[in-house]
């Protein structure tokens, strides 16, 4: 199975290398047959909004018939879009966790630095990451409440620098037991889980996606592009962990005379 489509597209407009037609002509000579935009929207990028979104519309005209492109954004489960009319001409939103309800002089990402991590938990949970997880999945949890969200990016971001289980250990039930408390309310909410392939590690853990499995949740698979060259990186690995997951299908999403649906794909 070779999957032909990304959702989770980041360009020059926030934190990506390339601009939006760069990434969608790299898209097209991937034989891509669908591409979503997400600019980020959140505490340390505040994108110029209006003119992502004519951009993108823009492309959309160009190559109509080549190549089906949306429009949508990551937005951080904090964060408040000013304008009211900010969803007008949005096709779909990236729900995701980078931060903490928590003040400091300034962000702190989860996934920015392993210093900013430690600098979390040590400033705001007296060093227990045990205790900066049950926040944050606590967070987690709320996401579609708080973003109205088609489906979540990188539901455990958490772990981004957690290698080898250097702050905290991810088989302990104290972890577990968080993450699988807020992953429970998001699949009965009906919302997709993204399989993450941006990382060094594929997001969702295994766990997860298992539970998410048991839950008859749905995933849709996306490599966080930031660049041209990470477009459909770690494909076949993400389609594999999947499938040992249990798994025999994916999604993608596309309009349909401007109704956005999404559509099962076997893996």
């Amino acid at each position: 199975m070779i999957l032909r489509a990304n959702f989770h597209t980041h360009t020059n407009f926030c934190d990506g290398k390339n601009s939006p037609e760069e990434m969608l002509l790299a898209a097209i000579n991937l034989g891509f047959t669908h591409l979503g935009f997400s600019g980020h929207m959140d505490a340390d990028i505040n994108m110029d909004f209006a003119s992502y979104k004519r951009e993108i519309h823009r492309l959309r005209e160009k190559y109509s018939g080549q190549i089906q492109i949306l429009c949508g954004v990551e937005l951080d489960n904090l964060y408040e879009l000013d304008d009211l009319d900010a969803r007008k001409n949005l096709d779909y939103v990236i729900g995701s966790t980078h931060f903490l309800n928590v003040k400091y002089t300034r962000p702190l990402s989860v996934d920015n630095t392993p210093e900013d991590l430690q600098l979390l938990c040590n400033e705001f949970f007296s060093g227990d990451f045990y205790k900066l997880a049950q926040a944050y999945y606590e967070l987690e949890a709320q996401i579609f409440t708080r973003t109205n969200c088609d489906f979540v990016g990188h539901f455990d971001l958490l772990t981004k620098f957690n290698h080898e289980n250097i702050f905290f250990d991810e088989n302990d039930s104290r972890y577990r037991n968080s993450a699988l408390d807020a992953l429970e309310i998001i699949a009965n909410q009906g919302i997709m889980l993204e399989i993450n392939t941006h990382n060094s590690r594929i997001m969702p853990a295994a766990f997860i996606l298992k539970r998410l499995r048991e839950l008859n949740g749905e995933i849709i698979i996306n490599a966080d592009a930031h660049s041209t060259t990470q477009l459909n990186a770690k494909f076949p690995e993400a389609i594999e962990l999947a499938r040992t997951c249990g798994f025999d299908h994916t999604n993608i999403l596309e309009l349909h005379d401007n109704e956005l649906i999404r559509r099962q794909i076997a893996l």
